[in-house]
């Protein structure tokens, strides 16, 4: 089907031909009609086989002829910042594009001005709970890799977005996008929505088996590969030899880092030596390096480089950018990496089909197989994608055929049945009015795909249970035949927090004395199941015991009766003193090595404390208003990483702990000092320089910063961070998608 047979408003078309796009592919011109008429539409095609363009036309098609508003979904933050980009090609037309993925304490009235919010689930979720006046306008709602329902961490938030969206509006229009899955139709069932499903890709993908040195495809062709001693490397040398790229997959992250550094050896041997403009750069934080991050750089400068949720946000998006743009030759990853963003590569090698889990190894599932072969080839650069399973022997070649080449992607199943997850959606329910009884609440979830799969026996009884804790700890209340929210309650939905954290919060608020420790407090937060708690080695018990027997005073919760919990206890201690160490400035590169993390990790642990101690300062308003100054200064100690005698500065643009120590150990306190201070002392302290100097001097209206190599003035303005976009965007198109 051509494009300029669709209807489509004015101006698309040629928007369309203007980025290559002529003709659609198969499964995109079956798909579209449904789309552009309104109606529900599942459609679960192959990875890079078009998903993205049927949606991005029927946005198109509300927001410019229906004035209606489109909502987004997707569900990491990677992806939105994708999305929001691709979506952008078609503000010249006058469509207004926004991207929502952080705050959820909010109602985010900014929103109100755009037509089409990009946001992921958990921002979705908050913008019901907070009732956003501009939700009504919703007219179609996108809910991108709606496969991930089977997640047990974000599958029930967009399961229940997606009926709370349905119960607000029966008339919307709901496009749900997935990978290959066996059981499309129930989902497609559950949303009253027209199925379209495909195995066409626009390039073709060839599967094999690597074994005794040749690949052998399951479309009975084979290909012998160059022997270079290494299995793997023979399989990426090979490769980039023909000017292709490479994604490994592996199942740990140390496998990643290893198998980068060690193919950075040789990728002289068939590339020469490439050179990366920005490697210096990567992976510093105020001056701040890691030996992650050291490790990282020599490896990109080899023109390889590793993938893994370790890595901080800046050092993925430069690893994703500079291999779309075909500097980077190969990319070691975990199965994360398939789930996310667009990274194609010629040839997909997966080395491990099986993954660490629940105290033992268990088979990766096809569909993330699928998933990861899925990302071989890249449209219009490749005339074919391979994706190779290594086998060790015919046994394993025979097993690996059976069950991972000719075998179907599973099923996926709805994972809300459980209380621990019921908790903050039951409450969410009942705090914005989507339900305001029990047998309402039970129609409500009688609407969902938990229900629409099974029956509500199950559910019924956990969320009656969940109704018992609830009641119970003052979150709401029953009425006559109503149950109604208090202010405590309505408080924690809005904060997005599990009501069970809630209670944990609350319980050491009641505890906290003026002048208390802020370790009490902290501990608190990493006792909760919002923090992910870190695991305890053997290794370890002797000195987190003696944190537990030397600052048992500061504590603020008890530990457990139960002696066999007592480990927990202990690991929610050492997650807690990983904090502390941060904010007591502890080298980052040593930080990571005591407690064995990524800086990704660091910064996790860091961006979920700090929401928590923000949590927790807005209930102090309920249960201990004497801990609000603490908990406040406290959020932005753990927000910077700093002794609370550095506040002052890092509150400043471009100033982070490492700089704040050296201005304050040089006595550049606060910004009278750095007023006062001689210009050219200020540039030549450690880690600061001419342009910072500048900038400091200019954000405190201080004396103008003159050089002999620059004299400008430098003009006060803010700056606006944003999402690192690819260099390579010009390169791309909608046809991509």
């Amino acid at each position: 089907m051509r494009v300029d047979e669709l209807e489509l408003p004015d101006g698309v078309a040629t928007l369309l031909k203007e980025e290559g796009i002529v003709n659609l592919h198969p499964p995109q011109a079956k798909a579209v009609p449904y789309a552009l008429d309104g109606k529900n539409l599942m459609l679960a095609i192959p990875t890079a086989s078009g998903k993205s363009l049927v949606a991005y036309l029927a946005a198109a098609k509300h927001v410019l002829e229906r004035g209606g508003k489109v909502l987004y979904i997707v569900p990491l933050r990677a992806l939105a910042s994708e999305k929001f980009d691709d979506l952008k090609k078609f503000e010249p037309l006058g469509v207004k594009v926004a991207m929502s993925a952080g705050d959820l304490d909010s109602p985010d009235p900014r929103l109100e001005s755009f037509d089409i919010i990009v946001a992921t689930s958990e921002k979705a979720d908050s913008l019901l709970r907070h009732q956003s006046s501009w939700l009504d306008r919703i007219t179609l709602v996108v809910a991108d890799e709606v496969h991930l329902i089977h997640d047990p961490g974000r599958g029930p938030t967009l399961e229940v977005t997606l009926t709370k969206f349905r119960k607000l509006n029966p008339s919307l229009q709901i496009i749900a996008l997935s990978a290959t899955i066996k059981n499309a139709r129930e989902v497609a069932d559950w949303l009253d929505a027209e199925l379209v499903t495909s195995e066409w890709r626009p390039t073709p993908l060839k599967e094999g088996i690597f074994l005794d040195g040749e690949i052998l495809f399951i479309d009975n062709t084979r290909r012998k590969v160059p022997n270079r001693k290494d299995v793997l490397w023979s399989l990426v040398a090979d490769s980039i030899a023909e000017g292709g790229q490479c994604l490994v997959f592996v199942n740990t992250r140390r496998s990643t880092e290893t198998l980068a550094t060690k193919f950075a050896k040789m990728t002289g041997e068939v590339m020469g030596e490439p050179a990366l403009e920005g490697v210096d750069d990567l992976a510093e934080d105020q001056g701040e390096q890691t030996t992650i991050g050291r490790t990282l750089k020599a490896c990109v400068k080899k023109g390889v480089a590793f993938h893994n949720a370790g890595l901080t946000n800046e050092q993925r998006r430069f690893v994703e950018s500079n291999f779309k743009q075909g500097k980077i030759k190969c990319i070691v990853a975990t199965p994360t990496l398939a789930a996310g963003i667009n990274l194609p590569a010629r040839r997909v090698i997966i080395r491990d089909v099986t993954r660490f889990e629940n105290g033992g190894q268990a088979a990766i599932p096809v569909m993330e197989i699928k998933q990861m072969s899925g990302r071989a080839g890249r449209p219009r650069f490749d005339p074919y994608g391979e994706a190779v399973l290594l086998a060790k022997n015919e046994d394993d070649y025979r097993f690996l055929k059976d069950n991972y080449l000719l075998g179907e992607p599973e099923e996926i199943y709805s994972k809300l049945g459980s209380e621990p997850v019921l908790r903050a959606h039951v409450l969410a329910t009942l705090a914005t009015g989507t339900a305001s009884s029990r047998d309402g609440l039970m129609d409500f979830l009688n609407s969902t795909f938990f229900a629409h799969q099974t029956t509500m026996l199950g559910l019924e009884e956990a969320a009656e249970n969940v109704l018992d804790f609830l009641m119970k700890e003052g979150m709401i209340r029953s009425e006559d035949e109503h149950l109604v929210p208090t202010f405590f309650g309505r408080r924690v939905s809005d904060l997005y927090i599990d009501p069970l954290t809630a209670t944990k919060l609350r319980d050491a608020l009641k505890n906290f004395k003026p002048g208390g420790s802020p370790f009490g407090l902290l501990h608190a937060v990493c006792s909760s199941p919002d923090m992910l708690t870190m695991y305890l080695k053997r290794s370890e018990y002797e000195w987190v015991e003696g944190v537990y027997v030397t600052r048992e005073s500061e504590l603020l919760l008890p530990p457990p009766d139960d002696v066999d919990e007592f480990d927990f206890y202990l690991a929610e201690l050492k997650t807690a003193c990983s904090i502390d160490d941060w904010i007591m400035e502890m080298g980052e590169d040593e930080l990571l090595k005591k407690y064995g993390m990524g800086p990704g990790d660091l910064r996790n642990k860091v961006d979920v404390g700090e929401w928590l101690i923000y949590s927790m300062r807005e209930l102090s308003n309920i249960f201990n208003k004497d801990a609000y100054p603490v908990l406040t200064e406290l959020m932005v100690r753990i927000r910077y990483g700093v002794r609370p005698e550095l506040l002052d500065l890092v509150r400043l643009r471009g100033v982070g702990r490492a700089r704040a120590r050296s201005l304050y150990n040089h006595n550049v306190r606060n910004a009278e000092d750095i007023r006062n201070v001689d210009p050219v002392r200020l540039a030549r302290l450690p880690k600061i320089g001419d342009a910072v100097a500048k900038s400091l001097l200019n954000q405190v209206g201080g004396t103008r910063f003159s050089s002999k190599s620059d004299e400008t003035e430098v003009a006060v303005q803010e700056v606006k961070v944003e999402e690192a976009r690819p260099a390579d965007r010009k390169q791309r198109s909608l046809l991509d998608f």
